[in-house]
Order: structure tokens, then sequence, then C-alpha cells
């Protein structure tokens, strides 16, 4: 008989270097709101999962995926004065 055992140091050890950067904190920092947003709209849609859609449901939908758009241009318009590296040409 075979037992299926997990490997302690992939599941559950976390070296120093295996720690987000300051970088990556920033970045997930900016992109807060829209993840923010995002977690309304699946809330919104979540609540109509289990009965039809009303009217207030699908008010509350529409500008849940309006955050959504405006939490996304807002992002891109806040990183669009990077760089990224790698060239292209």
């Amino acid at each position: 008989m075979d037992h299926i055992v997990t490997v302690q140091d992939a599941v559950t050890a976390f070296a120093d270097f295996m720690e987000p950067t300051a970088a990556e904190l920033d970045a997930i920092e900016q992109e807060l709101p829209l993840i923010a947003a995002e977690v309304d709209l699946l809330d919104a849609q979540i609540i109509t999962l289990d009965r039809t859609p009303t009217e207030v449901d699908a008010r509350r939908i529409r500008r849940a995926r309006h955050r959504v758009l405006a939490a996304r241009r807002d992002l891109v318009n806040r990183t669009a004065g990077t760089s990224l590296s790698g060239g292209a040409a």
C-alpha cells in the first residue's frame, strides 16, 4: 500500500526569499481598487444565482460592472507612465 504524503517544504515552509518584495506589495496595493470592485461585482452576481434577478439586482450588477471598468481604466492610466522591461521593438 502506497501512502500519499505532502512535501512539507512546498506546502507550509516559506523562506525569507519567498516573501513578496516591496515592489510586488506596491503593485498589489495599486490594484486594490480593482480587486474590491471585482469582489463587489461577484457579490452582486452571487445574489442572483438562486432567484430570478429583479430590476434592483440588474441595476446593482450594472453599476458594479461600471465600477470595475472605471477601476480598470484608472489602473491602466496610472500604470501607463511606467515603462515595461523587455524592450519590445
